[in-house]
């Protein structure tokens, strides 16, 4: 029983809850019906009278009667002619704002407070501070446009150069007056007085940019006044900068603070599209002017060697140039114009060589002499590489330090008020001089990957120094090996090697330890001697841009390792082995041998092993095998050949006869 009493209780008391929350909402909507009726009530009151008031030139009558129709309007927006009551609102503002207009004007050049403040109070009320704002920034704009007119027509016989400091000066001077009266009125005002320095920068007339593009015309160092003119922007910057965060952590990260840090820059940015060109420019007279050819080969030498001084240092003040001009910002264009300009200069350094050779060809009165100047061309190579080495970390020092410093480290959607996640836009040089979503992200990418993987930024220049020492070291080799080679080029076609009577009445039943060497090897074998006294002089001192040369420029005839410890060890090995290779080749190229000449050339074979020997260096196993195969009886010839290759062991059974 007492169960379903409960129940029951429980069934009236919902209906009565249902009953009360229907009757609850027709009361609110019977309430909202009356508001509405006595706010259209209103609204066709105040609007019947409204022409008078504005006849009464009454302002404070005319802005209560404004607001009490705004505040009716709120009441009927579903009403049919809600629109046009709308329209009708705001003509009736625009009248009351062009009867307070040259009040406005008078109370802001007045610079009157208690004037100001009660303008402030109508046009908050009546939903049009905006509108004041522009009032307010027109009166000051006109002043100061006025000003820069007149710094530019007074000083007809000055540049942009002279102009622009002073203006800046009238504008930080205007910052600190007006923020301390907007501080009064405004209840904004740091984004009043950043909105009225963006106006007027963004107005001038004669307009900054037009002023840059009349300065340069006709001048051949544009990226010098560039730099300059930036600078005197970049000074003001940071005086607004400054000025900005004196009044409080958070006002710094506000849109109106980041428009005001674009229109400072603004200017600059379509040159900064250029600056690879105006750098290519700079770079390519500068390369012009570094004499490299002369008609004398000590001279030529020289020029050489006092061309990588002038040729980095011209390289490092670019970077310091793009610091300055791009902040960071052109750094991809710079390394495409530092590899064009290397590139340039690798071309006219092969120029010079080439010409160097024809000049040795001529001169061979001391092709020691000429060796020893080869000698410098490879220092100067280790030089290039040295400094190459040296200008890419200060690049890539220089890109991460002034481009990594402006990319986010957290996260681009912030919480609200935490200015640990909110970025300096005086700062931001990405977003300030970069036109395109495209730049930026190249340029982000460049330095992800210098902080992730990649070594260097100058790779194709690294590359094309070490083909330059590749080159001079082999045009060196040549130099030092000509003598050998004009020793050498002759031998297979020496008739000894074919005369039937040659030596052999006197020699023919004499051993083999009775011959003598012949000149040629003997020749060849003195040359060999002197080398390591021609050597030492240049490659024993402690020189780390022929070590460095000689890691990157590979000597013919040795094999890829570790620089032994002294480079004339590598240096004879290397003259060595290509005396003992071309000298195989030409033993090859005998067509046929008697046996006396087959004595004479083992007797020559073991001269120069003997030479070798006495060198500190190993015949090569190819003659070694040609020596063994020539010293081997006819009829032990296979047998001797056995573990040898065929083709050279058919090679000298054909010349042998057998």
């Amino acid at each position: 029983m007492v169960k379903e009493d409960i129940q029951k209780v429980e069934h009236d008391t919902a209906q009565s809850m249902q009953m009360l929350l229907q009757l609850d909402s027709i009361k609110s909507r019977m309430q909202a019906a009356s508001n509405a009726l006595q706010e259209a009530d209103n609204w066709t009151t105040l609007s019947a009278d409204i022409e008078e008031v504005f006849q009464s030139q009454d302002i404070h009558a005319i802005s209560t009667k404004l607001v009490g129709m705004q505040q009716s309007l709120q009441m009927l927006v579903d009403v049919p002619d809600y629109a046009e009551r709308c329209q009708h609102l705001e003509k009736l503002k625009d009248r009351l704002e062009a009867m307070l207009s040259p009040q406005l004007v008078a109370a802001f050049n007045a610079q009157s407070i208690d004037t100001a403040e009660a303008f402030v109070r109508i046009f908050s009320n009546i939903n049009r501070l905006p509108q004041l704002y522009k009032y307010y920034h027109k009166c000051h704009k006109n002043q100061l446009l006025q000003s820069w007119r007149t710094i530019v027509d007074s000083n007809d016989d000055d540049t942009v150069l002279e102009w622009l400091p002073e203006f800046y000066d009238q504008l930080v001077s205007t910052w600190h007056s007006q923020i301390k009266w907007c501080s009064e009125i405004f209840t904004e005002p740091h984004r009043v007085v950043c909105e009225l320095l963006t106006e007027t920068l963004n107005s001038m007339d004669p307009s900054l940019s037009s002023c840059i593009a009349k300065m340069l015309e006709g001048r051949t160092n544009t990226l010098e006044i560039l730099i300059d003119l930036k600078q005197i922007s970049e000074r003001f910057a940071k005086s607004i900068e400054a000025a900005v965060d004196s009044h409080g952590e958070g006002e710094m990260y506000k849109p109106h603070v980041q428009q005001l840090a674009m229109a400072v820059y603004a200017p600059y940015r379509p040159y900064i599209m250029k600056y690879s060109n105006f750098e290519d420019s700079v770079l390519d007279n500068h390369l012009n002017n570094i004499p490299l050819d002369h008609t004398e080969v000590i001279d030529c030498v020289r020029l050489l060697g006092e061309s990588v001084g002038r040729l980095f240092s011209a390289a490092n003040e670019s970077n310091e140039r793009c610091t300055k001009f791009t902040n960071g910002c052109g750094y991809i264009g710079l390394v495409k114009s530092l590899k064009s300009y290397f590139t340039s200069y690798g071309r006219e350094f092969r120029r010079v060589l080439t010409n160097l050779k024809e000049k040795f060809k001529v001169d061979h009165s001391d092709d020691w002499s000429l060796f020893q100047h080869s000698l410098r061309i490879i220092q100067t190579c280790g030089e290039l590489l040295l400094h190459t080495d040296e200008l890419d970390d200060n690049l890539m020092s220089s890109i991460i330090s002034s481009v990594g410093k402006q990319q986010p480290t957290t996260p681009r959607s912030p919480r609200p008020g935490d200015s640990r996640f909110r970025y300096n836009p005086f700062h931001m040089y990405t977003e300030l001089l970069l036109e395109t979503q495209g730049d930026r992200t190249a340029l982000d990418d460049l330095v992800t990957r210098l902080e992730e993987d990649v070594p260097s930024v100058l790779e194709d220049v690294k590359t094309e120094m070490s083909a330059l020492s590749v080159e001079v070291h082999r045009f060196a080799f040549d130099i030092a090996f000509a003598q050998l080679k004009s020793h050498l080029q002759d031998v297979s076609t020496m008739e000894m090697w074919t005369s039937a009577s040659a030596g052999r009445a006197i020699t023919s039943d004499l051993p083999t330890f009775s011959l003598s060497p012949l000149e040629y090897i003997t020749q060849i074998g003195q040359y060999l001697m002197t080398l390591p006294q021609h050597l030492e002089p240049f490659t024993t001192q402690d020189n780390p841009a022929i070590i460095t040369a000689l890691k990157h420029g590979k000597l013919p005839y040795t094999e890829e390792r570790e620089l032994i410890e002294h480079i004339a060890d590598l240096w004879l090995e290397s003259i060595a082995r290509g005396t003992m290779h071309m000298y195989c080749e030409e033993i090859l190229k005998i067509p046929e041998i008697t046996e006396h000449a087959t004595r004479q050339l083992t007797t020559d074979i073991d001269y120069l092993c003997n030479v070798l020997d006495d060198l500190g260096l190993q015949p090569s196993d190819l003659m070694k095998n040609i020596a063994s195969l020539l010293k081997a009886p006819k009829d032990d010839l296979s047998s001797c050949g056995e573990n040898m290759p065929q083709r050279l062991v058919g090679a000298i059974s054909g010349m042998r006869n057998l």
